[in-house]
């Protein structure tokens, strides 16, 4: 008997003191249904009630055809989901046991056993629930049980005594692109849309470690280590960094230490087109009585960022200092790559900022229309040298600020500010997408008649939650490096003198104003945050929109239903008929709207750029799509380079040589954005019919100077260079080189709108290298070569000169390669 008293006494020693541990409970088998219904239905976890409804066929795929109008149904109901799992008796000898929910969404009420344990009501908050007096040895019941967001934000709404616009969305916290945008489906999804687990912890738990960079030098970088631990008794534990020992002392209840640590010669963490992003790994591990009991892992980088803002003659600087440097922001603005959250692999998010970074960019902004990304999302950017631009959740609308709304958005704030402070990525918290924007310049207030304590109401609940809640939260939770805020984005709206003199910018003259590509040109402010135009996805990406025969015509249901702007296809045309002869054939009609799109985008990038230093930033709308959609993306739903985005890593080339024709003066700019400079650079000039032929003996411009940063050259008379007539058939051929004559970059002038252009028929041939490279030439120009087929080309939608060459790999073999160019097209 004594035997078997010490045997188990030995045996619940040991279990107390292992190591702390997790179940997943998304592996086990959950079940779903209407709240209406009794038949249970298989589900899955991570999931959404339109994904597990798609996979029983009780609805059709609302992607396909017109079909998402069908669908509709769905947020207005209310779901349960269910799933039974098993409990050992060595699970159950835990000291601690907590049920884990990383997403719900959103408004659940939490069963366990039939004990109801929590009420959530925030998509974007993590759900800890302390449940070891509800388990039970052997099978356990967890329920949660979904309302509709949409029923519950009307309910919401009714208690503001004016009418909200976007309403109810604006009372849901809830990624706001669900109900709907001019680029994406109106899809209010429901369910459990990340992991759930079970965390076993015995004597203490490691619940947050925050790594803050105190200073660095090429000598050393000094950190402060902050862990948050909660401990069930106290006494003497040791906390160890990377094998190194801290011994410490806890009390009963929530524990915060700092622990200092250095890195001697640390290397820095550098976005992409400046070296290597260089990351640290770091475990930290708890122990008592040299137990191991909790530990985590983080990964950081040693950077410096600064966002300078000083007054000038022009107004207020507004620009990125990294690691001591200011940098040029290239880049753009990321939206959800799905609208069924849990389909977002993470080999999609790799090759998303793998694409980015090919593309010469080096920041992206996480709109505040969706949702704070994924853990897998963060860690691409940091391997990629990517820095992230992090809007709070807010979009576009007027939004409450009563006392729970305020609690939960602090509750939001700590819980995205502790998951992902660490990054070295992380570059600005940004309070909200185009809120200040919409109290202030669209007009709600006349069209829902607001009184004058109306708007006042609304002002007072924009600064409650934007310059009160959500700074005072970054200030609380996060380290001191990591609380850089900026309230709203934009600044100041863009119909707005001011909007273009400090601050971000959002200007949508082109495209809402429907103003011609070219005011680019003089609509150039300190930071572009926002700015695009809507192009067609590639080809098989329509297909995609069909589930039969496509019908591949501008006239077709589907591919209407496809276009989520009410305007969208008439403002293509309008803007299509400027510069080409608009097509009759959908496919050169697709090609030609994706020339326009990258054309509008060019002429919007050089111009950012010519402005150097009075501009230090450019992000363009939009990266990616949720669906198979006509959009403002520069990589579609299927993750095809659009002609948008080959054209994007062309003009965020590191150096670039620009041309500026203004009041028939030919005006010459070389860019060089990386860190090192070019001595006494010079340009070369050729002037070369578009069939080959030269001019003139080419020109060079040796003036003697350094390229550091930006370089204005001796501006030409146009008339100096051709005659009025020539202007159709020829090209002015810009190459910048070095001291050595080395190229350093090159560029391609035309005189005329490119409807007007005499192009000639080019013989364009393909010649097989390998079974992934091929070499395309041509004998005369061949403007804006389309290849096409079923295999990514490292380069297309290109200009081949004259009697030229070029190589182009393939990401998989190809037998038969189509070619399009211009000249095609327009005839």
């Amino acid at each position: 008997m004594k035997k078997t008293i010490l045997f188990t006494f030995l045996f619940i020693q040991n279990i107390l003191f292992a190591q702390f541990s997790e179940r997943n409970l998304s592996a086990e088998k959950w079940k779903f249904k209407n709240s209406k219904d009794d038949i249970w239905l298989t589900a899955m976890v991570p999931g959404t009630v339109h994904l597990d409804l798609m996979n029983h066929k009780m609805i059709p795929d609302p992607y396909k055809d017109e079909k998402e109008m069908k669908v509709q149904w769905i947020e207005n109901e209310d779901w349960d989901y269910q799933t039974k799992f098993t409990i050992s008796e060595k699970e159950l000898s835990n000291q601690n046991i907590d049920l884990v929910f990383n997403g719900l969404d959103t408004f659940s009420e939490i069963y366990l056993n039939g004990k109801l344990l929590k009420k959530t009501d925030n998509m974007f908050r993590k759900w800890e629930i302390s449940v070891k007096p509800y388990l039970k040895s052997g099978d356990n019941l967890l329920q949660i049980k979904f309302k509709s967001a949409v029923n519950v934000g009307k309910d919401l709404a009714k208690k503001v005594p004016f009418t909200m616009p976007e309403s109810p969305r604006s009372f849901v916290r809830k990624a706001q692109y669900q109900f709907g945008w001019d680029w994406g489906p109106r899809l209010v999804t429901t369910g459990i849309w990340k992991n759930v687990k079970l965390n076993f912890w015995n004597n203490a738990k490691l619940e947050n470690v925050k790594v803050e960079q105190k200073s660095l030098t090429k000598q050393k970088a000094n950190l402060n280590i902050h862990a948050e631990i909660f401990a069930d008794k106290e006494g003497k534990y040791v906390v160890l960094i990377n094998d190194k020992i801290n011994n410490i002392q806890l009390r009963k209840g929530k524990n915060t230490i700092q622990i200092p640590y250095s890195i001697e010669n640390p290397k820095l963490w550098q976005p992409n087109g400046w070296g290597e992003p260089n990351l640290y790994n770091f475990k930290f591990s708890l122990e008592k009585d040299s137990k191991n009991i909790a530990e985590k892992s983080e990964r950081i980088g040693l950077r410096t960022i600064e966002l300078v803002q000083e007054k000038d003659s022009k107004g207020k600087s507004f620009y990125f200092k990294v690691n001591g440097n200011p940098m040029y922001v290239k880049g753009t603005n990321w939206i959800p790559s799905d609208s069924f959250l849990p389909r977002i692999t993470k080999e999609k998010y790799q090759q998303l900022i793998n694409d980015s970074k090919e593309a010469n960019m080096n920041m992206i902004r996480v709109w505040g229309g969706g949702i704070y990304e994924d853990d897998e999302f963060y860690k691409a950017c940091d391997e990629n040298g990517i820095l992230v631009w992090q809007d709070f959740m807010f979009a576009g609308s007027f939004y409450p600020a009563d006392e729970s709304f305020q609690q939960n958005v602090e509750s939001e704030v700590k819980d995205q500010v502790e998951r992902l402070q660490n990054h070295p990525s992380l570059a600005l918290w940004c309070g909200n997408n185009e809120v200040d924007e919409a109290i202030v310049n669209w007009g709600y207030q006349n069209q829902f008649n607001y009184s004058k304590e109306d708007s006042l109401q609304v002002w007072k609940d924009y600064k409650k939650i934007f310059h009160e809640i959500i700074p005072n939260a970054i200030k609380k939770y996060a380290t001191s490096d990591r609380r850089m805020y900026w309230p709203s984005s934009p600044s100041i709206g863009w119909g707005h003198r001011e909007s273009l003199a400090e601050g971000d910018s959002h200007y949508w003259g082109i495209w809402w104003g429907e103003q011609p590509f070219e005011i680019y040109n003089e609509k150039v402010g300190r930071f572009m945050s926002e700015y695009g135009f809507q192009g067609m996805p590639a080809l098989e990406t329509i297909k995609s929109m069909f589930s039969g025969t496509p019908d591949l015509s501008l006239q077709n249901g589907t591919v209407k239903a496809h276009e989520k702007h009410a305007r969208g296809w008439e403002i293509i045309d309008n803007y299509m008929q400027r510069d080409y002869t608009i097509p009759t054939d959908f496919i050169i009609y697709n090609y030609i709207s994706q020339l326009l799109q990258a054309r509008g985008m060019q002429i919007a990038i050089e111009a950012h750029r010519r402005g150097k230093p009075y501009n230090m930033g450019t992000l363009y709308w939009q990266l990616n799509d949720c669906w198979p959609v006509v959009s403002w993306s520069s990589i579609d739903y299927l993750g095809n380079w659009k002609a948008l985005h080959y054209q994007i890593k062309r003009s965020f080339e590191n150096q670039v040589v620009l041309t500026e024709e203004k009041n028939n003066i030919l005006n010459f700019y070389a860019i060089n954005d990386e860190l090192k400079k070019f001595e006494n650079v010079s340009l070369e000039f050729k002037l070369i019919k578009f069939n080959g032929e030269s001019l003139a003996a080419p020109l060079i411009v040796a003036e003697g100077k350094d390229l550091e940063s930006i370089l204005k050259f001796t501006s030409m008379p146009i008339n100096e260079l051709i005659s009025e007539s020539e202007k159709s058939e020829v090209l002015l051929h810009v190459i910048l080189k070095d001291k050595n004559n080395n190229i350093i970059a090159q560029n391609d002038h035309f005189f005329a709108k490119l409807k007007d252009l005499k192009l000639p028929n080019p013989n364009i041939q393909i010649k097989k290298i390998s079974t992934t490279e091929i070499e395309i030439s041509t004998d005369v120009l061949a403007k804006d070569v389309y290849l096409i087929g079923d295999t990514h080309f490292s380069d297309n939608f290109f200009d081949l000169l004259p009697k030229t060459s070029r190589r182009i790999t393939l990401s998989k073999p190809l037998e038969n390669i189509e070619v399009m160019s211009l000249r095609d097209a327009m005839n």
